[in-house]
């Protein structure tokens, strides 16, 4: 009778650390995702150190005013360009379309680019790139930008895009200076501060 008294406390215990490790940090279906695959060694971009105390990203607090259906203009007749990134690498990329958008009564424009190094990739084929600043990059959140996850086959029938700020990400480089990262277009500045999604990484 002991024995099994201690095989179900043993079995209580196992079940309560199984359920902590699963547990993940975030107010979204969004940011758990996201602090999960920051949690897991064989996908994280942070550094060992900065991976062995991780709790969870840092985000604003969600905020529906910054979700806005952008109308999508696509750019005709692009041409290859390199871009610069944070290293000696340069990446090539086509100019894709211009996002023309409102948030809080003020109308704002973004451009969007296609790697064309990544169109043969099966996996990232439809994968646009869409990097933005604003007046809190280089305070609360990075300095050389952040992105949004847009895909080609976000585009509605009607010629719109859903930008969910909510749903920003930083590049890899905020988190490592091993990865090389694309530099943020200086025409898709944003004059105003958008306060929701991913915030600056202090590393330790």
């Amino acid at each position: 009778m002991k024995f099994l008294t201690i095989l179900s406390f043993l079995f209580l215990l196992s079940s309560c650390n199984s359920q902590y490790k699963r547990a993940l940090v975030g107010d979204t279906e969004y940011q758990r995702h996201l602090n999960a695959s920051f949690k897991d060694a064989s996908k994280s971009p942070l550094k060992k150190k900065d991976l062995k105390n991780f709790k969870g990203l840092d985000f604003f607090p969600v905020d529906s005013t910054f979700i806005a259906i952008a109308k999508l203009i696509k750019t005709e007749n692009a041409i290859t360009f390199s871009m610069a990134t944070n290293t000696e690498r340069k990446a090539l990329y086509k100019e894709y379309g211009v996002l023309k958008f409102s948030l809080k009564e003020k109308d704002f424009e973004l451009t969007i680019y296609q790697s064309q190094e990544e169109l043969e990739d099966e996996k990232y084929k439809d994968d646009l790139y869409l990097a933005f600043t604003d007046n809190t990059s280089g305070k609360e959140s990075y300095g050389a930008g952040r992105y949004l996850d847009i895909k080609t086959t976000d585009e509605q029938p009607n010629g719109t895009i859903l930008l969910n700020f909510n749903n920003t990400f930083n590049p890899y480089c905020a988190y490592n200076e091993l990865f090389s990262c694309p530099l943020t277009p200086r025409k898709n500045h944003l004059d105003t501060k958008i306060t929701a999604g991913i915030k600056d990484f202090l590393k330790e």
